[in-house]
């Protein structure tokens, strides 16, 4: 029974031991869950922000939102000009000397003409494209003024709509590269609104519209690379710039915000290869709105100017230091009969401050001059010699001050200076009659020369090589001073008769501040029998 008894007792103990194990088992799963738990539920182990997953569908709503709302106020804008004779389509296979970079290529680039047709058609009429967008119901349309400078014709087209409108070009503005033309449709159209251009960040959102290549209300999109690109020695032209594409036909189109706001006016692009590469650049709307309300009523710009010159020098805090100032520009020369020279500024004087607020640089000082209403007298602070002044000026237009130099010729002409006349069909040419200050970038002498404006096609002109802005200084030896004088040769000349004319042709472009060369050129030849 002893043997028995001791079975009992260790099939007891067994038992419990297994139970004993199974126990601890389960309350070590316990011990290890719980602790799981707590570390869930518990205090966080980091301090990072938990990521949130965005919709997949908001940005691309908000693009073709854009797209869809701001596309029918883009127009597409084609011009037509005088036939290019062909002697100056040969030419222009090769950009001029003066506007290239060092490898040969244009860098900064201006979209004109049609960039669908071939450059090498001289027996046609010149076509260009562009584009534009509508800023008032009425038909009021912003684009650029290269778009449509000199243009004979220029037509609109409506998004959604094949019927050309004729456009009238209400004015233009050389110096930030604007115009303003308006179209008659027969109904109220819709406007493009206008954002602030300030408020733009760079690594914001720009969405283009326009017309490249021809292609119609095309969306391309990108971000803002920077502000205030001073890219052309234009003193009015500070760009934003994008990488959303922008290539030939854009020119004059909206560059947006993310809003569907008008930021910039798009104008060119940095390029080596003639088309994107990334880099574009818009005029900030603000600047384009205050050219838009003058040319809306006045129909040309008018900016105040005091009749000074004046550089920024490569070490501009050390020179300014070698004067004893701290800011401020330094007058390099004064125009003769202009508001500083009445006023008595001289060169070398430092202009610290303009009505009591400092100067930062020469551009702060145009700008804020230029903005102020012709006639209106302010009061510059002058350090001369390290000796302070304040300077009561008036303020004058900056067109007349400087309507004398030649550099400033074509900022805004009379009508009377742009006024165009025919010659009779012997020789096919329309011309005018020049300004002075033409004559004197021209360097001509003895108020000689009238400017040819448009060489008819098939024309006795044409098989010369006569060219646009050709300067027509005698024909047959008899020295040309107006229109009258060339209509009297005319009348003396026969069918057969041998003609001479002595041209002075601009061979470089005039730019930076700098005026065009002129090469002075024979042509000749015969009057035909008929």
């Amino acid at each position: 029974m002893n043997w028995l008894a001791k079975l009992r007792e260790q099939k007891l103990l067994s038992i419990t031991l297994m139970a004993l194990t199974l126990g601890i088992g389960i309350l070590i799963g316990t011990l290890i869950t719980t602790g799981v738990s707590a570390d869930k539920g518990g205090k966080a182990i980091t301090d990072a922000t938990p990521l949130s997953i965005p919709s997949p569908v908001t940005l691309a709503n908000d693009f073709s939102n854009l797209a869809k709302k701001l596309e029918p106020t883009v127009v597409h804008v084609s011009t037509e000009y005088g036939a290019k004779p062909r002697t100056e389509s040969r030419r222009r296979t090769r950009p001029q000397q003066e506007e290239e970079d060092e490898e040969g290529l244009d860098l900064f680039r201006f979209f004109r003409g049609n960039p669908m047709l071939p450059e090498d058609m001289p027996r046609q009429r010149r076509q260009g494209t562009g584009s534009g967008f509508i800023v008032d119901p009425k038909g009021y349309i912003i684009t650029n003024h290269h778009v449509v400078d000199e243009a004979d014709k220029i037509t609109v087209r409506l998004h959604g709509d094949q019927t050309e409108y004729k456009a009238k070009l209400i004015g233009s503005d050389l110096e930030t590269d604007l115009a303003v033309v308006k179209i008659d449709a027969g109904r109220s159209l819709p406007a493009a609104p206008v954002g602030n251009s300030d408020a733009v960040q760079v690594g914001d959102w720009a969405v283009a519209i326009g017309s490249p290549f021809g292609l119609e209300a095309s969306v391309t999109a990108g971000i803002v690379s920077a502000k205030g690109r001073d890219i052309n020695a234009q003193q009015f032209q500070r760009f934003i710039q994008t990488d959303a594409a922008i290539n030939p036909g854009n020119s004059g189109g909206p560059l947006l915000n993310i809003r569907g706001e008008v930021i910039g006016v798009n104008t060119m692009i940095a390029t080596r290869s003639g088309g994107y590469q990334g880099i574009g650049f818009a005029l900030p709307i603000n600047m384009a709105v205050k050219v838009y309300n003058q040319i809306i009523k006045t129909g040309h710009v008018t900016r105040g100017s005091i009749g000074i010159s004046w550089s920024q020098p490569s070490q501009r805090k050390e020179t300014l230091k070698s004067y004893g100032v701290d800011h401020g520009v330094i007058v390099d020369s004064v125009t003769k009969d202009g508001p500083a020279y009445k006023a008595g500024i001289k060169p070398d004087d430092i202009i610290l401050a303009i009505n009591g607020q400092a100067v930062k640089n020469g551009d702060d000082l145009v700008a804020r001059v230029a903005d102020t209403p012709v006639g209106e007298k302010v009061t510059l602070t002058v350090d001369r010699e390290g000796k302070k002044m304040e300077v009561p000026i008036v303020v004058e237009d900056r067109y007349e001050v400087f309507k004398d130099d030649p550099r400033f010729a074509k900022m805004r002409r009379s009508p009377e200076e742009t006024k165009e006349e025919s010659t009779d069909a012997k020789f096919g040419i329309f011309v005018r009659e020049m300004s002075a200050a033409e004559r004197e970038e021209a360097k001509i002498e003895d108020n000689r020369g009238i400017v040819v404006t448009r060489v008819q096609e098939d024309s006795f002109a044409e098989e010369l090589g006569l060219q646009e802005k050709d300067i027509i200084l005698s024909v047959n030896r008899v020295p040309v001073r107006t229109v009258d004088d060339v209509r009297k040769i005319q009348a003396s000349l026969k069918p057969g008769s041998a003609v001479s004319f002595r041209v002075a042709r601009p061979v470089g472009i005039a730019r930076s501040g700098r005026a065009a060369q002129y090469s002075t050129i024979l042509l000749s030849g015969t009057l035909p029998q008929h």
